[in-house]
């Protein structure tokens, strides 16, 4: 009797086997459209009198920063080989030897950086509180992240660290480990996996794609649309419950998951002669926890920012 899952055979990148067109990219159609009834919804409720026309045109200015910016730090801060700095040109092609591959390498963090500014863009120009349209779109975006995850999972990637619980998932693209080591034989013998000596196996992981979908996704929405939406007493709350929400879910998911290996930790205080797929210490922080405390501090700031804000403009009583 084996304690692990084999990765489902009939889960398949495409939708029709053949053609071009991937589940990937239709969870994030599906991740978009639901983000735009769930703000339109808000606004119906709230007869905040914006129009489709404007929330449309500020979601495609959003969408196209988020691209950019997602492309540009995965790129920078996820590749360090300084290939893309030295072949900027690059950054924005998506083909390799003359085969299209899309954009491979994107970050969420420098795509939440991007629909910032897009946003804080199409605001400026058309004199629209970029505040208030925060707090409508924190509110709705997280239960989008859960298509993408799901994407994620689909696509058999972003798997996450090597696990002996019965939930463990066997990626058919994991990196695979040899038996000459002592702890991928006692993983091995712990789930029930055969193996012969000296080979290489390919070792069950945490679905840390699902996890995130969990606490990015449908928690973290439930947290901002049934708990915060409604408490919210001024302009930013929201956006600010968001950074410190997505933030601190994301620092946890990241324990679960592999990081990138060609990068490893950035701070590794932990034991470091074990390998990344592992999970040995708290004090080995990857990129992405980086990133997402530096997205709570920023959410702890703002909330302070935004309040003083409110209470200066008479929004609130002091």
């Amino acid at each position: 009797m084996h304690l692990y899952i084999d990765y489902p055979s009939w889960i398949t990148p495409e939708v029709i086997p053949g053609l071009p067109v991937r589940w990937y990219a239709l969870m994030y159609l599906a991740a978009f459209g639901l983000t735009y009834i769930l703000v339109m919804k808000q606004v119906k409720d709230q007869k905040l009198g914006y129009t489709h026309d404007d929330i449309s045109s500020l979601f495609l200015w959003a969408i196209i920063g988020l691209m950019l910016g997602a492309r540009l730090f995965g790129t920078v801060f996820y590749d360090p080989t300084g290939f893309y700095l030295r072949n900027p040109w690059l950054i924005f092609w998506p083909f390799k030897d003359g085969v299209f591959v899309g954009f491979q390498g994107m970050s969420y963090h420098g795509g939440l950086v991007g629909a910032v500014v897009g946003g804080l863009l199409y605001c400026r120009k058309h004199q629209i509180s970029f505040l208030r349209m925060a707090d409508l779109f924190t509110a709705a975006i997280p239960l989008g992240y859960t298509f993408g995850r799901i994407g994620n999972f689909i696509n058999g990637e972003l798997w996450g660290r090597v696990t002996t619980q019965p939930w463990g998932i066997v990626f058919p693209y994991a990196q695979r480990f040899s038996t000459r080591h002592a702890w991928v034989r006692d993983t091995a013998e712990a789930v029930g996996m055969p193996y012969e000596s000296g080979e290489l196996v390919n070792l069950p992981r945490h679905p840390s794609q699902l996890y995130e979908a969990a606490l990015e996704g449908v928690l973290l929405w439930a947290l901002l649309w049934f708990v915060c939406k409604n408490r919210a007493k001024y302009p930013g709350f929201l956006l600010s419950v968001y950074l410190i929400g997505y933030g601190t879910a994301r620092f946890i998911a990241e324990y679960f998951r592999e990081p990138d290996a060609d990068m490893g930790f950035v701070i590794a205080l932990g034991r470091e002669h074990e390998p990344a797929a592992l999970f040995h210490s708290l004090l080995n922080i990857s990129m992405g926890q980086l990133l997402s405390f530096g997205m709570i501090a920023a959410g702890i700031l703002l909330i302070f920012i935004f309040r003083k804000r409110a209470v200066m403009s008479g929004i609130m009583p002091d």
